[in-house]
């Protein structure tokens, strides 16, 4: 468990040499104190953490794993290039490769660029946004997350009002919001930026409405503004291309990371035409930006990703692991929340609402060998088998009984309970 010996000693030298023992969403700050902190490997759809206690895991790293942990052809790919070179003077042609690649497999991308992490291509595509209309306005949905800069992070400590004066907000799947937020920035919208669904931790996830959509293209085919997609959390693990494809709609800059290299260091933001002379004359860079290992294990990526039902098996896991709690709940009597696509599931309790239960079945789910968030969505990987989901209700079956069981001494974490008052 989280408590062993090699997880106790790593937390105690972690808290003298990294500010808070660890920061950014990987910390476990806000989780149950069972939840481990440090892992040792991964494989499949299991890690390990530090004190080799094995888990299914449904936070895939947060999103990077999509076809399996150290899945074997991904890393022949990576592999492959590092005995050739990886971070290098100039890039590797494979650059070019990646680009076509990706260009070929998004329907309203015409260009792609590559960097590092959400961060850098969200806030790439508002440095083009910018450039393209020579305006200063971005609209963002109160409450997404489009990463961890200073325009977008959402914890402000540190962060100035003069580093979002240029920031403005509407609601999200609300049309008439977006309407009015672009009348009271008339003349002045650069773009508009938008997930392609609602998933904000602590909330329920809630799929993009079309007349939404909708609205968001017309508004800025009106106005010149630019419309872009954010598909760092989602990105193929809704459909092989833009997930806002389904909708019909498509945006002029779309935005990428997480998943499409399996785990490897590496982000895009791809883009149309019409916003190609913006992106040539902007300057983003990075040292790293460059690297051709994470472009290998993309391209071998971004091949399995046309080639195999990877998708459907995904969403399959996800239907049953969904159908699974269902009946689990019922039967137990506690009501369960599970919203957005079954793939990246945000599960949560009615009448729960200081997560009390939520953070009690998530820990007695870890406790079973089975690793599920309190409040952040999950995802599911093409590695999740038919037999880890058996596993894995067998163990949730267990923690709805123990949930029950310690029902009247459940407590709400006390960092909660230290915010909720703030």
């Amino acid at each position: 468990m989280a408590n062993g010996t090699r997880q106790k000693d790593l937390r105690e030298r972690a808290e003298r040499v990294i500010p808070g023992g660890m920061y950014g969403h990987e910390s476990t700050r806000l989780l149950p104190p069972e939840f481990p902190q440090f892992f040792r490997r991964a494989l499949g759809a299991r890690i390990w953490d530090a004190d080799e206690q094995p888990y299914i895991d449904y936070m895939c790293a947060y999103g990077p794993n999509l076809l399996g942990y150290r899945q074997s052809e991904i890393e022949a790919a990576a592999d492959a290039q590092r005995l050739l070179g990886d971070t290098m003077t100039g890039p590797s042609e494979i650059m070019v490769n990646l680009a076509e690649a990706f260009v070929g497999m998004v329907r309203h991308a015409d260009w792609a660029m590559f960097c590092k992490n959400g961060s850098d291509a969200t806030s790439t595509a508002m440095v083009l946004a910018r450039a393209h209309t020579g305006r200063k306005t971005i609209l963002c949905a109160k409450g997404a997350y489009h990463g961890a800069s200073p325009w977008n992070t959402p914890h402000t400590a540190g962060i100035l009002a003069s580093d979002r004066v240029h920031v403005a907000y509407y609601t999200y799947n609300d049309a008439q919001s977006l309407s009015d937020a672009f009348k009271a920035h008339d003349g002045d919208i650069a773009a508009v930026f938008a997930t392609p669904f609602r998933h904000e931790v602590f909330e329920d996830q809630a799929l993009a409405q079309l007349e939404f959509a909708r609205t968001a293209r017309k508004c800025c085919d009106e106005t010149g503004a630019l419309l872009v997609v954010d598909d760092v959390r989602a990105g193929f693990r809704v459909a092989r291309d833009c997930s806002w494809t389904h909708l019909g709609i498509e945006p002029d800059l779309s935005c990428w990371g997480k998943c499409f290299a399996n785990g490897y260091p590496i982000s895009a933001l791809l883009g149309s035409n019409k916003a190609r002379d913006a992106a040539r004359d902007i300057f983003v860079t990075g040292s790293f930006w460059f690297s051709a290992v994470p472009m290998a294990a993309a391209i071998e990526t971004l091949r399995i990703i046309r080639e195999t039902p990877y998708l459907e098996t995904l969403i399959a896991s996800g239907a049953a692991l969904r159908a699974g709690l269902e009946a689990q709940s019922q039967r137990h009597g506690l009501e369960l929340k599970q919203t957005g696509p079954a793939q990246m599931p945000q599960i949560f309790f009615a009448d729960d609402p200081d997560f009390r239960i939520g953070y009690a079945w998530a820990a007695a789910c870890l406790k079973g060998g089975v690793y599920v968030h309190p409040y952040h969505n999950m995802f599911l990987s093409a590695a999740h088998t038919v037999d880890d989901v058996t596993e894995t209700l067998e163990a949730t079956d267990r923690a709805f009984s123990a949930v029950l069981r310690d029902f009247a001494s459940l407590q709400p974490h006390p960092i909660l309970m230290q915010l909720a008052g703030a």
